[in-house]
């Protein structure tokens, strides 16, 4: 069963939500994983895509769009119903936890204390715990 770590950001900025995402998904990679993004809706993932090639000066982590690559080794999707090929990481960016979950051995939850984005957080914990699902939280500080 996946392990689900909930990663709670002391600030209410979405953007910092992204930028988080792509640190977590550069980590990964570095270290040779395979992670799926899945993002909450088209502009979102747009906003993902052009972070990912400017997020860090001196680096960019590769990636495509899942549609277009399923099996490149960061893949970007909307999809509701599958994430290809990938088992690693799961980021996910949605706001409900995918039918999918499962396949993936980690799956990292972005959290920031913007009301939305907190309420489908919890609920989302909710479910992960009544799954069974082992959950650990990492209460990031203020820099």
């Amino acid at each position: 069963m996946s392990k689900v770590d909930f990663y709670i950001l002391p600030t209410d900025s979405l953007s910092a939500r992204l930028d988080f995402a792509c640190k977590l998904c550069e980590k990964a990679w570095r270290l040779g994983h395979q992670v799926y993004l899945h993002c909450q809706d088209a502009e979102q993932r747009s906003e993902l895509d052009a972070r990912l090639w400017r997020f860090k000066g001196e680096a960019f982590v590769p990636h495509d769009l899942a549609e277009l690559h399923a099996d490149a080794q960061v893949a970007l999707g909307l999809a509701a119903d599958g994430a290809g090929e990938h088992r690693d990481l799961l980021i996910n960016l949605g706001a409900d936890v995918p039918g999918f979950v499962g396949q993936f051995q980690r799956v990292a939850e972005i959290v920031v204390e913007e009301p939305g984005i907190r309420q489908s957080a919890r609920e989302r914990f909710r479910f992960y715990r009544e799954q069974g699902y082992a959950l650990q939280d990492h209460r990031l500080q203020r820099l």
